[in-house]
């Protein structure tokens, strides 16, 4: 089977063809495994932090800094991945910040106040924005399939490397997902215990991450250009660009919401919470792998990204206004449209403008991570001065935003990325695909 590059417009062998989604290199598959672990921490605090405000004798604005501290610390750190990256290389990178959600996953579970936590949970931010940045760069540059065929039947690593990035995302928001879906789990069974455990665990598997990276990842060849701690802030310069991180900040807010203030609400067990949440975690890795790429090609990146974050924005109200049953249901509906809009507003962050892949991400990131970081802290401010309600108004309003984004801006993505509007492909006599005219 063949369809358009999603990058370039060009035909070539859909992602996963020939099995290239199964068959990668050891380093690919131990920087997966890691991202999972990676992203499990992400998601790991939300089935305790009812037991954590309790445990430590705190507010829910206090403990929403857990999440508020982390972010704001990753958001920054952007503009120093490359920067780092782009002199010691990307392995010692991944490993750097391996060894700091290591170190600083372990601290938080000694914690014995609101305060430290927050402080060890910036520290375990700076690793993981270190991490996580690289390792879609990595992975994009060990991903097989990058020099397979190009659409004109030859072998040429240009149009090779391009399918290898459209395989590296789907990897990427496959971690993405599991360890969405994992996180809230392990969060539940460890913190039925302890709040503690949790953070212990993580540093476990984190350090087997370690371990993995540093066996089977070689040094990756470092760019012919060292990349300036500027250099993220000047690729939002680009139209294209600028319009995908102004989506995704608005995106995020709503995303963060559900994400760090839903626990509240649900006011559950851990258990019953990490059940709910992985269920929820489920539906994003299923839509982020599966249905993304099948309504991209049908109905084209900016159609879709618009339509899922309206969709996204009415859910979230709905939850916000029902009773505890339909609380849960939109919750675990959200990561539907959560999954999708990960995965497109990825592959425009990669490549809607010319900047180089890790770059754009970093400037891409920067803006968006810092919803992320805001997004908790104001949830609960709002629940405390007007309502449990209110934030997901908010929430929605914002998503909405970001639809509105992505439609007045879809001539910018598409303008420099030709899949974000569907184009027509015929067949010649003789089989192969085309572009039609």
């Amino acid at each position: 089977m063949r369809t358009e590059d999603p990058f370039t417009g060009d035909i070539a062998p859909a992602a996963g063809a020939g099995g290239t989604l199964r068959r990668q290199p050891k380093a690919v598959w131990a920087t997966a495994g890691a991202s999972v672990v990676a992203f499990m921490g992400i998601g790991l605090v939300d089935p305790i932090l009812p037991s954590i405000a309790k445990g430590l004798d705190a507010a829910p604005s206090q403990v929403s800094l857990l999440f508020t501290s982390y972010f704001l610390i990753t958001a920054l750190a952007m503009l120093l991945t490359g920067f780092v990256s782009s002199r010691i290389g990307g392995r010692r990178t991944l490993l750097a910040g391996l060894a700091l959600v290591v170190s600083f996953a372990a601290l938080s579970g000694t914690s014995d106040s609101v305060g430290e936590l927050v402080g060890f949970r910036a520290g375990w931010g700076l690793g993981n924005a270190l991490f996580v940045s690289t390792a879609l760069a990595v992975i994009t540059g060990a991903a097989a399939g990058q020099d397979g065929p190009g659409p004109g039947g030859g072998t040429t690593r240009e149009n090779g490397g391009r399918r290898g990035a459209a395989t590296a995302i789907l990897l990427y928001e496959s971690a993405l997902g599991l360890g969405m879906a994992c996180g809230p789990l392990l969060g539940a069974l460890l913190g039925d215990m302890s709040w503690r455990y949790p953070f212990f665990g993580t540093a476990a598997l984190m350090a087997v991450g370690f371990l993995c990276v540093t066996v089977f990842l070689k040094e990756q060849p470092k760019p012919a250009r060292k990349v300036a701690l500027l250099d993220p802030l000047r690729a939002l310069g680009h139209g294209g660009l600028a319009t995908a991180a102004a989506a995704a900040f608005f995106y995020n807010y709503a995303f963060f919401t559900v994400l760090a203030f839903t626990p509240f609400v649900l006011d559950m067990t851990p258990y019953m919470s990490g059940a709910v949440f992985f269920a929820w975690g489920v539906l994003l890795a299923v839509f982020s792998v599966l249905a993304a790429p099948a309504l991209q090609r049908r109905f084209g990146t900016a159609r879709v990204l618009a339509g899922s974050l309206a969709l996204l924005a009415a859910d979230v109200v709905v939850l916000g206004y029902g009773d505890r049953a339909t609380a849960v249901l939109c919750t675990v509906l959200s990561g539907a449209f959560i999954g999708v809009n990960n995965t497109l507003f990825t592959e425009l962050a990669l490549g809607v403008s010319d900047a180089p892949r890790p770059v754009a991400s970093a400037g891409y990131n920067f803006v968006r991570w810092f919803a992320a970081a805001a997004a908790p802290y104001l949830a609960s401010e709002l629940a405390e001065r007007a309502g449990a309600r209110t934030p997901f108004v908010v929430a929605g309003a914002a998503a909405l935003i970001g639809a509105v984004i992505v439609r007045a801006g879809r001539a910018s993505l598409a303008r420099h990325a030709p899949e974000a509007e569907p184009r027509p492909v015929a067949t010649t006599q003789d089989g192969a695909a085309v572009l039609a005219d």
